[in-house]
């Protein structure tokens, strides 16, 4: 039988028939439906199929079993009205994956933020382990969590709180407090609250709040100068003789990258399977940024392919390049560029060859959608950093060439 309260509230018992015991019965299942949303639960009872009242969704008939049966079931309706109820009375609303969880007895702080939070990296671990997701990404949200952490229990005195209990208040103090108490910076900050905001985007698809409370909150990343190698400089570290032999394949791979974009993890985990021969004849680098499972496809140039051929055979494994640690590879590129004698503002390290490959191929006139494509960005808005960084080098050029003009800049002026 279907009840209905306030128009939004609806529950209805049905038999799972696809689902029979030995002995022929099926179980009952229940069916919490608020706002059009349904959510499904077990009634822990199975009956007869044939004595099942579909008019009314109870057990037909007078006899023990069916008495008794039906009252457990008009206990059910009883319990999950009065939640629905309370609810409304105490929160203001319900959904009914929230009555559910309260009705099958989850833990009250089921929807709290640190406990999802928590589940989350869990998930995130086992990806991790499966080499499906980046090591650094994870200990990036262990920090936010230990973070978050620390802020509830600081200002809040509690262990955990429910996400019905969040309010921009919440995150605007948690910016706060990364700012003051951890000496973080803004892209900091920015970088650390973004995995809280998308927390409280997963309630809202499971169901435990309707609506984001970071709403009105609004954080973005400041631009910084991005280090990067013009093209001389590339062409300089690539005609350098290193004064150490185990410089040589660190310099190698810097400008694999700087031709690929490929950064150090993605170059690491850059398996021969990844190489293939695409729809254009020409081989391309298919694969997922392990920072973010993001598709880049990058199509091979002849640089790229003759540093692989070099090591093709070097490695026993289905690694394309035996990669030392990443601080090796940042020691030794800034030896090579004292050797080079390149000189730059910022500092040099072995990222720095995926932003040169961003620079490079954008000054050349490649697009920023195919960059960003190539580059396996969520959002344009990252590539196009890049092209400001270009234009900004553009402006510093004309201020270096603007005073061979000022003679005849003046003798315009007599002129006119």
């Amino acid at each position: 039988m279907e009840q209905e309260k306030r128009s939004t509230f609806k529950l209805l018992f049905y038999l799972k028939k696809n689902e029979p015991k030995k002995n022929g019965n099926v179980p009952v299942m229940g069916r919490i439906t608020i706002d059009g949303v349904p959510k499904s639960f077990s009634t822990k009872l199975d009956i007869n199929p044939n004595n099942w009242d579909l008019k009314h969704g109870r057990v037909l008939g007078k006899s023990a079993q069916a008495l008794s049966t039906n009252l457990k079931l008009d206990n059910i309706r009883v319990r999950i009205n009065k939640i629905y109820d309370d609810m409304l009375k105490d929160e203001g609303f319900a959904t009914a994956q929230k009555v559910k969880l309260s009705f099958l007895g989850v833990g009250v702080m089921y929807d709290a933020i640190l406990k999802v939070f928590k589940e989350q990296n869990e998930d995130f671990e086992r990806m991790v382990s499966k080499g499906k997701r980046s090591q650094n990404t994870y200990n990036k949200y262990k920090t936010v969590y230990n973070h978050l952490n620390e802020f509830i229990k600081e200002r809040y005195h509690r262990e955990d709180l429910a996400f019905r209990e969040l309010t921009s208040d919440f995150i605007r103090e948690f910016d706060f407090f990364l700012r003051i108490d951890k000496e973080c910076t803004h892209n900091t900050v920015w970088v650390y609250t973004m995995p809280v905001i998308a927390l409280a985007d997963l309630a809202i698809k499971k169901g435990l709040i309707r609506q984001n409370p970071f709403e009105d909150y609004e954080i973005s990343m400041e631009e910084t100068d991005r280090s990067y190698l013009l093209k001389e400089n590339v062409e300089k570290l690539m005609l350098l003789k290193p004064s150490k032999d185990k410089y040589e394949f660190v310099k190698d791979i810097f400008i694999f990258s700087c031709f690929t974009g490929l950064s150090y993890i993605d170059i690491q985990k850059l398996k021969w399977s990844n190489i293939q021969s695409f729809f254009d004849g020409h081989q391309w680098i298919i694969s997922r940024r392990k920072k973010s499972d993001v598709a880049s496809n990058v199509r091979l140039l002849e640089i790229p392919k003759r540093i692989i051929e070099k090591y093709r055979g070097v490695t026993r494994s289905d690694y394309v390049f035996p990669v030392p640690s990443n601080a090796t590879c940042n020691s030794h590129v800034k030896k090579m560029i004292e050797e080079a004698e390149i000189v730059t503002e910022q500092k040099i390290t072995f990222h720095t060859a995926r932003h040169t490959f961003a620079t490079m191929f954008l000054t050349e006139g490649v697009p920023l959608e195919s960059l960003s494509k190539m580059m396996g960005h969520k959002n344009i808005s990252t590539t196009q950093i890049y092209a400001k960084i270009t234009n900004q080098k553009i402006s510093k050029d004309m201020d270096l060439v603007a005073p061979k003009f000022k003679e005849i800049e003046d003798a315009f002026l007599t002129v006119l």
